[in-house]
């Protein structure tokens, strides 16, 4: 999945699996982080026991600002 597909989506949620790909990671360790530090992301998560969301928008203004740097 690329970010151009992401951007496209309709839904606002994403999963770890979902962005994993752009991050270069592997889904479970994106989960594991943003269980316990969350904060270390750079993007807002939503943890909800056991569940990690990702806000899609948070998440796309996230990587446009990695990407250009700032």
């Amino acid at each position: 999945m690329t970010l151009e597909h992401i951007e496209a989506m309709d839904k606002e949620i994403l999963t770890c699996k979902d962005v994993a790909p752009l991050l270069g990671c592997n889904p479970y360790s994106l989960h594991g982080v943003a269980q316990s530090a969350p904060e270390k992301l750079g993007f807002p998560v939503i943890v909800m026991g056991t569940r990690v969301k990702i806000p899609r928008r948070p998440f796309i203004a996230f990587m446009k600002g990695a990407a250009t740097g700032g």
